[in-house]
């Protein structure tokens, strides 16, 4: 299972379970993902909503380049079913719970949160852009709204990675 749901009580645990891939989103992750978020807005007893990443390397490091190129290739395009980076609102709340490498769409997933949480470890980045890749899930969107906007486009368009400290210390 790609994904684990628990609920709570009120709270709703999303946990991206894929540590062998440091979380990142598949195919299947995402649809499974997709359908978890529709769970969790349609259940009038959930109250608010926790995403992690099982493990204690990954919160999510983004798309699972290797396993979408062949989905792009066989479908002639890459259509991932919505979440709340991108084509699902949830009027509910969302924390992200950062317990290690939150990159690519992993860094987009949390900034997509309505509160973030970050261990010590946890690191932030862009680094699609070194592919000449463009964060697609609203990085270029939310960051510099949560940032000045020289540091937000510093991370943008240099793909480098900050720590928990650093990005505590920008906001």
């Amino acid at each position: 299972m790609a994904l684990i749901y628990e609920k709570k009580e009120k709270v709703v645990y999303l946990t991206l379970n894929r540590p062998e891939a440091l979380n990142s989103f598949d195919a299947e992750t995402a649809q499974e993902f997709s359908d978890a978020l529709i769970k969790f807005r349609d259940d009038p007893e959930a109250w608010v909503a926790i995403i992690t990443g099982a493990g204690d390397r990954a919160f999510c490091s983004g798309a699972d380049l290797k396993s979408l190129i062949y989905v792009a290739l066989e479908e002639g395009t890459l259509r991932l079913p919505p979440t709340i980076m991108r084509g699902l609102d949830i009027c509910k709340p969302f924390i992200a719970a950062i317990n290690g490498m939150a990159l690519g769409g992993g860094l987009e997933l949390a900034l997509a949160c309505d509160l973030r949480l970050a261990s010590e470890k946890a690191t932030f980045g862009t680094p699609e852009v070194k592919w000449s890749l463009a964060p697609a899930w609203g990085a270029t969107q939310r960051l510099p709204r949560m940032l000045t906007r020289a540091k937000a486009a510093e991370m943008l368009l240099m793909g480098d990675t900050i720590d928990a400290n650093e990005a505590y210390r920008i906001g």
